[in-house]
């Protein structure tokens, strides 16, 4: 960990750093009957949204009633599935290009803290970095999680004051990088006072998230090279 960070990076999970090949798919519809007693017939937008807010949306599509207590009942049930199933995600799944070198560069710089802003809940994001190897450079202590709130927006602060907390440092809005796949991320930087680093490893093309608002977007992480002259502006190339 870091001494004295001046730069909060915070990264998505899903589409940015991994690919979990379906399984995580199929784990949430196998989460999904378990809880309901329904089959998953159709599912909410998950593209750069939090967790409790997919599945609020999916039992509404399934018109069924939530008494209170079925999301904390899934999640649990969700985060089970990837225990039970982590070696059929490494096969299945991977880490994307460039995204375990992407983390052990910043990891070996004094000024970089790294942590997470995800719509996954705590239990399933850990299991997924670390079925892949990376959450080694990862504070998750810090991050922000979509049982954190509703609005992803809201993530950034919540992290910020997390991080701040685990390093005695204050983060402001330039000290602040989201690094993210979805036009929700980006929009979740830019509402959250943070920069926005956008890669477009998924849904989302290049022009898509420029079309968004990011300023600075990478066709994917195989460039650390890029990533460090987005995330250091004016520092000499390495």
């Amino acid at each position: 960990m870091p001494t004295s960070p001046t730069l909060l990076i915070l990264w998505d999970i899903d589409h940015t750093l991994i690919d979990t090949g379906g399984v995580g798919s199929e784990i949430y519809a196998a989460a999904f009957q378990k809880v309901t007693g329904r089959k998953l017939e159709q599912m909410a937008d998950v593209s750069g949204r939090t967790e409790p807010v997919i599945f609020r949306e999916t039992l509404a599509l399934h018109g069924i009633d939530d008494p209170g207590n079925l999301f904390s009942v899934f999640a649990d049930e969700q985060a089970r599935g990837y225990a039970e199933r982590v070696d059929e995600l490494r096969r299945r799944g991977r880490a994307l290009p460039g995204a375990a070198q992407a983390l052990n560069v910043l990891a070996k710089r004094d000024d970089a803290f790294q942590s997470v802003l995800t719509g996954n809940t705590r239990p399933s994001a850990e299991i997924k970095l670390s079925a892949f190897g990376l959450g080694t450079h990862l504070d998750l202590d810090a991050a922000a999680y979509g049982t954190d709130s509703d609005e992803r927006a809201d993530l950034v602060e919540i992290a910020r004051r997390r991080a701040t907390q685990r390093t005695g440092h204050p983060f402001g809005p330039e000290s602040t990088v989201l690094i993210g796949d979805t036009p929700a991320d980006v929009a979740a930087a830019q509402d959250g006072g943070a920069r926005i680093i956008a890669v477009a490893t998924g849904n989302s093309s290049t022009d898509d998230l420029a079309a968004a608002g990011a300023s600075n977007v990478l066709a994917d992480l195989t460039s650390t090279t890029a990533l460090l002259a987005a995330l250091y502006p004016g520092e000499p190339a390495q």
